[in-house]
């Protein structure tokens, strides 16, 4: 039911603009504390002015961190964008890796990051356990849980696998226009019959 009504109220779910495999894996990594808005215009000048790999891993590291200056932390977002896209032509070949094992290995990259990438690159049953994740899904009683990992494996148990990325996504715009960590719109909100926390 929670995947019915979302997926009615957010028929398109990743909002991060990407065309190419390893953009969408560090325009993710420029997203840690940082909105998706603000990460889709940096990306675009970070892209345009380094349209390859090749590009990147040859970038003047200060160059590529003053573009990314915005999204913050953007000494060790720089770094990890440049260290990455020498890695990916060292060690894969230029192509973002498809195993979980291999995506962790690449400088900056956790299993929320992981995770997207199996799920929106290459198709794979996979839960983008981010703060909008463990937050609704705590508050909608799917767990009981606050670590990303055990979230991740308790929606995993009960989220069909053809739903697990696009219901994540969902739970993103969700988290941000109405269940908020901080005044959520319950009034608004189209899952209140199925919420375990009492109404603001």
């Amino acid at each position: 039911m929670v995947v019915e009504r979302l997926r009615a109220l957010y028929p398109d779910s990743c909002s991060l603009e990407a065309v190419k495999d390893y953009e969408l894996l560090f325009a993710t990594r420029l997203s840690a504390q940082c909105t998706d808005a603000r990460v889709n215009l940096v990306t675009q000048v970070l892209f345009s002015k380094y349209p390859t790999l090749e590009a990147l891993a040859a970038a003047d590291l200060d160059d590529i961190c003053e573009i990314v200056r915005p999204c913050g932390l953007y000494k060790t977002k720089g770094k990890d964008i440049k260290e990455g896209a020498m890695m990916l032509l060292s060690r894969f070949g230029g192509k973002v890796p498809d195993t979980m094992d291999e995506l962790l290995s690449l400088p900056g990259i956790g299993r929320k990051t992981a995770n997207l990438i199996l799920s929106d690159v290459y198709g794979q049953p996979a839960i983008v356990a981010d703060t909008h994740c463990i937050r609704i899904a705590g508050r909608l009683g799917l767990t009981k849980e606050t670590d990303p990992y055990k979230v991740e494996l308790d929606l995993k148990k009960i989220v069909e696998p053809t739903e697990q990325a696009s219901l994540c996504h969902r739970f993103v715009h969700f988290g941000r226009d109405i269940c908020r960590a901080r005044s959520p719109r319950c009034t608004e909100c189209p899952l209140s019959d199925l919420c375990a926390v009492p109404k603001q």
